[in-house]
């Protein structure tokens, strides 16, 4: 079981108040927009997504943008990136476009999906920081929501590998992967974890965070749904624990 236990210091208007879904999302796409409205951004590379340029990265966004706003079924894991060839300022224009659709149906009928939905376009917004060296948003609103919804799949993961419970502690929040007992603890910034569950670690940084014991009976967990642990880092931790 995945369980999310709000921490008594955490107070009301704190970072652990979570936005809606969709307005995270808007956030996301709109820090995006700001982001690769620029020349010469195209074509940068983004070496947390191997293979990707800003462009590419767009795309999917898009892609996956478009597969919800029709509430059409399928894993928004496996959405590619779109090939239209209509350029950077075409795909953000329909991004944009695609806006009212993606809030009706996400407000109309809520599914985990979209918090997926919300977590992806958040993951790649850090991705695209990373790549064209900006600053992360402190007190973004959707690290709370994506950090429940992945260490959920992080949780199943340890699960399925028959290892004993895990306890991930930021400040403010705390969850429980695994069932029974923790037998370990985890602490970092929220970043720190969030980038280690998503695949933007490797698995020597993500042993350097506090763990409370060996860390190497869980290392194997952060291979999950579509992450993958790059072999070498691909970016620094960026917060102090």
């Amino acid at each position: 079981m995945s369980t999310y236990q709000r921490n008594a210091e955490a107070t009301s208007g704190s970072l652990w108040e979570r936005a809606p879904d969709h307005l995270a999302y808007r956030g996301s796409r709109e820090y995006i927009t700001g982001l690769v409205e620029r020349p010469g951004v195209a074509g940068v590379p983004v070496p947390a997504c191997p293979g990707w340029t800003v462009l590419d990265v767009v795309g999917h966004l898009l892609e996956v943008c478009r597969t919800v706003a029709a509430d059409a079924p399928g894993n928004l894991w496996e959405v590619p990136h779109d090939g239209s060839g209509d350029g950077l300022a075409g795909l953000l224009a329909e991004w944009a476009r695609l806006d009212g659709p993606v809030e009706r149906v996400v407000t109309e009928s809520p599914q985990l999906r979209h918090t997926m939905l919300m977590m992806d376009a958040f993951t790649h917004e850090l991705d695209i920081r990373g790549a064209l060296g900006v600053p992360v948003v402190p007190e973004h609103p959707s690290y709370p929501s994506s950090l429940d919804l992945v260490v959920r799949g992080f949780s199943a993961a340890v699960r399925t590998l028959g290892l004993p419970a895990l306890r991930i502690e930021t400040p403010g929040a705390e969850w429980l992967a695994g069932d029974g007992e923790p037998a370990a603890v985890l602490r970092g910034h929220r970043h720190d974890l969030l980038r280690s569950l998503t695949g933007r670690r490797s698995l020597g940084q993500i042993a350097e965070l506090a763990w409370s014991a060996a860390p190497g009976p869980w290392l194997p967990a952060f291979t999950w749904g579509p992450f993958h642990p790059p072999a070498k880092p691909v970016e620094a931790v960026l917060a102090e624990r």
